[in-house]
Order: structure tokens, then C-alpha cells, then sequence
């Protein structure tokens, strides 16, 4: 019987190509709720998960931030790390003319451009993390400073108390 083909992601293809290592985690997905169900279906903490939100300041500019799945962006705190004066949520409809990913696959990994990066930094606290792997149904468990090396990403406090 023939072995079924991994269907690489373009966030894989890039950590690949960067010879960084991952683990891929597949979980059964038709929607997306949100990331503290997944983190749950996988058997993860919270705070070791990361969801990716995108938004885009006053200069019209796209910045990418990860966070874990339980914790909201402090706009302002957003806006300071990447030297803008406001920031906005992308509308969901747009995540993938923006990125090339949908809602719930969104990772910072191999993206249409390179945006402008910000990771958490209690994602220092770990020596692994889980981020999208790109698509519905595929996480990729990697080390912090590789994903900060794949997406060019620095690490800030970004989160609201």
C-alpha cells in the first residue's frame, strides 16, 4: 500500500528551506472556532499556544502579532512596537487577499509578503510552541527563536493586562 503524501503547507515549505525543525499537529477541523478549542483538542496549555492576528496601521502598513489563543493585543502597546500612531484589526474577509492564509490557518510563516512581526514574549518562557500551520486542521510545534527566525519576528510585550 502506498504511504499518503504529506500535503506541505507554505509556512513548512519555508521552515524546510530555512532547515529548521517542527512537529506537525493534525487535528479533525470542518470550521474554525478558535484557538483555546484547538489548544484544548490537542491536549496544550493555553499560554503555550499562539493565534496570529493581523492588522494594519495609519500608515497602511500590515503588521503581523502572535499571541496566545487565551489573550487580547493592546493596541497601543501593538502600535508602539512597530512605530505606528493606531492600529486596526484587518476584517476577517480580507486575511487572505492580506496573507494567502484563511481564518483559523493564519500562521506568520511564509505569508504572500514579509509584514513587520511581533511575538509575545512569554513565548520565551517556552522551549516549544504551537503556532497554525498554515491551514484548518494543522498546528506546527516549533522552537521560539526558529519562529522568530522564519517570519524575521522580535519579541515584545503586546498583550492587554
Amino acid at each position: 500500500m502506498a504511504k499518503e503524501k504529506e500535503v506541505k503547507t507554505n509556512a513548512m515549505r519555508m521552515l524546510d528551506k530555512l532547515k529548521l525543525p517542527y512537529k506537525v499537529h493534525l487535528y479533525e477541523c470542518d470550521e474554525f472556532i478558535d484557538g483555546v478549542h484547538i489548544a484544548e483538542l490537542l491536549g496544550e496549555s493555553c499560554d503555550s499556544c499562539f493565534k496570529t492576528l493581523v492588522t494594519v496601521g495609519k500608515s497602511g502598513n500590515y503588521y503581523v502579532f502572535a499571541l496566545p489563543v487565551d489573550k487580547e493585543l493592546d493596541m497601543k502597546k501593538c502600535a508602539r512596537a512597530v512605530g505606528e500612531k493606531s492600529l486596526e484589526m484587518v476584517h476577517v474577509k480580507d486575511i487572505n487577499a492580506v496573507t494567502g492564509y484563511i481564518r483559523g490557518g493564519c500562521t506568520p510563516i511564509g505569508m504572500k509578503k514579509q509584514y513587520k512581526t511581533v511575538i509575545h514574549k512569554s513565548a520565551l518562557d517556552f522551549e516549544q510552541m504551537i503556532i497554525s500551520g498554515g491551514k484548518l486542521g494543522t498546528q506546527l510545534e516549533l522552537a521560539p527563536a526558529d519562529l522568530a527566525k522564519a517570519c524575521n519576528g522580535s519579541f515584545e510585550d503586546i498583550i492587554a493586562e
